[in-house]
């Protein structure tokens, strides 16, 4: 009995640090627009995440008659990969790369007003290279590209949630 007290009190007690730390789980995205666009349609690895994360709230660029217009439009203005050596053997040989993403975009009224400048996110990882495990680290590279991407659109989602108003800002 006494047991069963101690481990409640100390569950208690650690939900009441929690609270008094200001922690909370991430919750969904509260947005200042009802529905978006997101351009380039179609290309870009960030740009389909981003439109498969946002949903229903994706409205066609250009809309057919009875369609809503987008409130906003998301330009995903340039993606880019680079892959360099860090690291190199005495013999030459690679043992170390850099993945680099950086995803370049703005935020806009479709009457063009912008909402957020042009502005850069970047993601960078370094990994390890091994020519005995040459399959193993084309998939751990793949994985840390996806990882990259999901954290981009992550930051994206979060920066274009700090927009409070669909007018612009002075």
């Amino acid at each position: 009995m006494a047991r069963t007290a101690r481990t409640m009190l100390g569950g208690l007690l650690a939900a009441t640090l929690l609270a008094g730390c200001g922690f909370h789980l991430r919750s969904s995205q509260n947005f200042a627009f009802e529905t978006v666009a997101v351009t380039p349609e179609n290309s870009g690895a960030v740009a389909t995440e981003m439109t498969r994360y946002l949903g229903s709230a994706i409205r066609p660029l250009a809309p057919k008659a009875g369609e809503q217009a987008p409130q906003v439009i998301i330009d995903i203005l340039e993606e880019q990969r680079l892959k360099n050596v860090v690291s190199t053997s005495a013999s030459g040989q690679v043992r170390e790369f850099q993945l680099r993403m950086n995803v370049r975009f703005r935020m806009r009224t479709p009457q063009g007003a912008e909402l957020i400048a042009p502005t850069v996110i970047t993601q960078t990882r370094d990994i390890s290279f091994n020519e005995s495990a040459v399959l193993a680290k084309e998939a751990e590279e793949t994985l840390l590209w996806r990882d990259m991407q999901s954290d981009v659109v992550q930051q994206l989602l979060r920066r274009i949630a700090s927009v409070k108003s669909l007018s612009p800002s002075p």
